[in-house]
């Protein structure tokens, strides 16, 4: 495997001669748009042959139901579970179906060997994340027991394999009982061999303060479910200041707390595929950065001819741009960025990584995993 950053002066027919490589590999891997114009700066993966050492990892991505058929067909190939979201439910354990049918999905993955997951999320009626629910439902032994069963029964019904607990935003108060909510789960779906994941906020520290953390109790949870999910992105995000999303300094502190409390033979970590594009100057509470795909960002530096540069410490891509009166800060994943994430998998023995999300297709981290893993 090779990943080449691009120098002034480089076109994809030079970069191939340098390396011995067809120039059609290297447009299809990294998704070039003709005229196949390149940004100083960007990262290609121009060699991408896997290794005969590969380690054994588990590989699992997100989607909605809306995604692209012919995304998720590429992308089937290199995962080991399809986590198709979201299933929500009623405080009295109704369980409520996304708006689109998601049968096809779970169909495609059993055709490419992937195991579909049913991610079950607390939204409301406006989409949004609601503790209060998460209350009604945790503190209530009869609509867990209801919850449960209809999850069973849907499950059974259309061919999930494994179930993801995704939620946010745990009052402290309901901690425990979200640890035995999780571990009921697990003992129940366990016995007709469904799995059980649940997604953690990356925390550092037991004690860490605030409504994304004082609610999960990793240790516990750990103990509870068959897998965990740490959800290392977001440190830059719609609201936040310019910032790595995913910045690999960070990622290591969640990793290393985490190994301190649950075995690493049950940690997936999480790894985002997208960027964000932010307007300058940044005013807290009022900039909205706008999402956008790895492959878009570096058509946009390429569109407006910025140089592409290399945070050291985040270990990951980012570009300044103009258009018109407006200044704009991009930061974005790569080939560099997602191969520093991808050896951390390595590095600690982890169990795996989960994308979130897999809604765009960003040919060169397949492949880049591809080199790396053998997908169990």
């Amino acid at each position: 495997m090779q990943i080449y950053v691009v120098e002034p002066l480089d076109t994809v027919d030079s970069i191939a001669n340098k390396f011995g490589t067809p120039v059609e590999e290297i447009i299809f891997a990294n998704q070039l748009i003709y005229p196949y114009k390149l940004a100083v700066g960007q990262a290609l993966l121009v060699e991408f042959r896997p290794n005969q050492y590969r380690t054994r990892r588990v590989i699992n991505g997100y989607a909605y139901p809306f995604i692209s058929n012919y995304v998720l067909r590429v992308t089937l190939p290199y995962l080991s579970g399809l986590y198709i979201f979201s299933y929500g439910f009623t405080k009295e354990g109704e369980v409520v179906s996304p708006a689109l049918d998601d049968q096809w999905m779970i169909n495609e993955a059993y055709e490419n060997d992937t195991k579909p997951v049913l991610t079950l999320t607390p939204f409301d009626e406006n989409g949004v994340f609601s503790n209060n629910l998460i209350t009604a439902l945790v503190n209530n032994e009869q609509a867990i027991e209801n919850l449960i069963g209809n999850l069973i029964y849907l499950m059974n019904e259309k061919g999930f394999a494994g179930l993801d607990i995704d939620f946010e935003y745990i009052y402290k108060e309901d901690r425990d009982a979200f640890t035995s909510f999780v571990a009921e789960c697990t003992r129940r779906m366990n016995e007709y061999g469904i799995w059980v994941s649940v997604a953690l906020a990356p925390k550092t520290s037991s004690d860490q303060k605030g409504l994304l953390y004082e609610g999960k109790d990793y240790g516990g949870l750990g103990a509870a479910a068959n897998s965990v999910l740490l959800m290392t992105y977001e440190w830059g995000y719609t609201y936040s200041s310019p910032m790595a999303v995913a910045p690999i300094n960070k990622v290591r502190q969640v990793i290393e707390y985490a190994l301190s409390q649950i075995p690493e033979a049950k940690i997936d970590m999480g790894i985002p595929n997208y960027g964000y594009d932010w307007t300058l100057p940044y005013e807290k509470g009022v900039t909205k950065a706008k999402t956008i795909g790895n492959v878009e960002a570096i058509q946009l530096a390429i569109n407006n001819g910025a140089t592409v540069q290399y945070d050291d410490v985040a270990q990951t891509p980012f570009f300044n741009y103009t258009i018109g009166n407006e200044i704009h800060e991009v930061w974005f994943e790569d080939v560099r960025s997602i191969n520093a994430k991808l050896n951390l998998i390595d590095e600690y023995n982890l169990r795996g990584a989960a994308y979130w999300q897999i809604m765009r297709l960003f040919r060169a981290n397949w492949l880049l995993v591809e080199s790396k893993f053998e997908v169990k």
